[in-house]
């Protein structure tokens, strides 16, 4: 008598061949992006230790300083403008990082994406391990640390368009925005685990805040380059479909004119395979509102990502690594409002509509974790996580489910080659926020951090009008069906 397969094989086996390789797909694009933003963390936990209050250190015996306010910061961040400091070093970063994406997406296009993705990704890597390596090679010249955060910024804008990208042409659009959700959890999980890393390091010696996450990212890239499978056809499987059959296509991208002799089949074979271009783009119905939104609700976001851990440190008095865990938090609030708000525009058919009310929830909410949420640690809890998964839900849905919807929208006519162009237009909008927020920030601080609150409320607003008109589509077109 036979006996029966065991039980994990009876599992491994009720999977198709397609289903493997595109969770391989997910899965792989998931830990690259998790890794790109783990090694952006480290800056905003560093920045801590770079200058702190040295009356409250106790200094070793052996050390004959005579400077006692300063003798424990790390020149030349000991200065009065240190902030000011810490304000250069983010937008080298987010600046490079902005004007890169917009030529990012358009090379993304053009060269093999596992190639384009995994060099990126090594570059990453060399550079938040030389912005380390300063701890060790004792250099104190703010124009090195700038011009690595300014290196970094760039080859950091290989990885969204090409993960986005990836991730599109392996899923289609029905259930788009729950699977993205979670997929899109990675950024919240990269910065869990980069304040993990970094805050383990921070107090004892800063440079292995950055060097550990620098090979982390590198090892990842690594692992791409041997495994990534770009699209379906690659490997034999079924594309996914991205629209229904049936709808009516906007005659927004005007095909070629078909003269006589000329197959329709050759005609749509070649549109197909042709990049699209920057205006092209532009035109597809929905870029400009949702870029123009993104571009104000990841003013908000980065905000938080780069001054958080000060402000809790500031305010409720942590030391670096208590401040660091604590911020964490949002960002796991970060990952229930990204899948949330990807379950919500999945049932309801709204992406718009989703985003604006998750936008309008998050002012009063920010407004109250200002003046209530350092009252005791279980507000703060509860506060963060709230605050996380309302200003992060937006953000994640415009990045992925609604680049993706984009990147293959019917008026497109079936051109697998427009996503990775769309993507980098959404992100590149949206990372001139993430450059223009906590440069604010460190400006208007020394004001009062009232104010820091004052402008992310004002921010959420604007997002939510520039998407008014769409909202108002969907609503109108709910109404009519009903």
């Amino acid at each position: 008598m036979r006996s029966p397969l065991a039980p994990g094989v009876r599992f491994f086996s009720s999977f198709s061949r397609d289903s493997w390789y595109r969770s391989c797909a997910l899965f792989l694009t998931f830990l690259s992006y998790t890794a790109y933003h783990l090694s952006r963390k480290p800056i905003s936990i560093v920045k801590n230790e770079l200058h702190r209050n040295c009356s409250m250190v106790i200094r070793p015996v052996d050390l004959n300083i005579t400077d006692n306010e300063t003798w424990c910061d790390w020149a030349p961040f000991d200065q009065d403008n240190y902030q000011t400091l810490y304000g250069i070093l983010d937008n080298s970063f987010l600046v490079a990082y902005a004007i890169g994406m917009f030529f990012s997406g358009i090379f993304g296009e053009r060269l093999p994406l596992r190639y384009y993705l995994s060099c990126g990704m090594l570059l990453s890597g060399l550079f938040t391990s030389l912005f380390g390596l300063g701890y060790y090679w004792n250099i104190h010249s703010i124009w090195y640390y700038a011009f690595i955060q300014a290196m970094n910024g760039l080859v950091q804008t290989t990885g969204w368009p090409s993960v986005v990208t990836c991730v599109g042409n392996w899923f289609g659009k029905g259930k788009r925005g729950f699977i993205m959700g979670v997929w899109n959890s990675h950024t919240s999980v990269g910065n869990i685990l980069g304040s993990l890393i970094a805050g383990a390091f921070v107090s004892t010696a800063w440079g292995l805040s950055f060097i550990v996450p620098g090979l982390i990212i590198t090892s990842t890239g690594v692992l791409c380059f041997f495994f990534l499978v770009e699209k379906p056809e690659d490997v034999n499987c079924v594309p996914p479909q991205h629209h229904q059959e049936g709808t009516e296509r906007e005659p927004l991208l005007h095909s070629t004119t078909i003269t006589e002799g000329t197959s329709t089949a050759s005609v749509t074979d070649e549109e197909h395979t042709q990049a699209i271009s920057f205006c092209g783009a532009l035109s597809i119905p929905g870029v400009v509102e949702f870029s123009l939104c993104l571009l104000f609700a990841k003013l908000v976001s980065y905000t938080f990502l780069y001054w958080l851990p000060l402000y809790i440190s500031n305010v409720a008095h942590f030391d670096a690594k208590a401040a660091g865990d604590m911020s964490t938090l949002f960002d796991v609030g970060g990952i229930l409002g990204g899948i949330a708000a990807g379950v919500v525009s999945d049932y309801s058919g709204g992406r718009a509509t989703t985003c604006c009310a998750m936008l309008l929830l998050a002012a009063p909410m920010l407004f109250l974790y200002n003046y209530v949420g350092q009252t005791s640690i279980a507000t703060t809890v509860v506060m963060l996580l709230v605050c996380g998964g309302l200003v992060n839900g937006p953000y994640a849905l415009i990045t992925t489910a609604v680049s993706a919807d984009l990147g293959t929208h019917e008026s497109l006519q079936g051109n697998s080659r427009a996503l990775s162009t769309v993507t980098a237009i959404i992100d590149g909008t949206g990372s001139i926020g993430a450059a223009i927020g906590p440069l604010l920030a460190g400006l208007i601080s020394p004001t009062g951090w009232n104010n820091v609150f004052y402008m992310l409320i004002s921010a959420d607003v604007l997002a939510c009008l520039f998407l008014s008109r769409l909202m108002y589509k969907e609503v109108r077109g709910w109404c009519s069906r009903t």
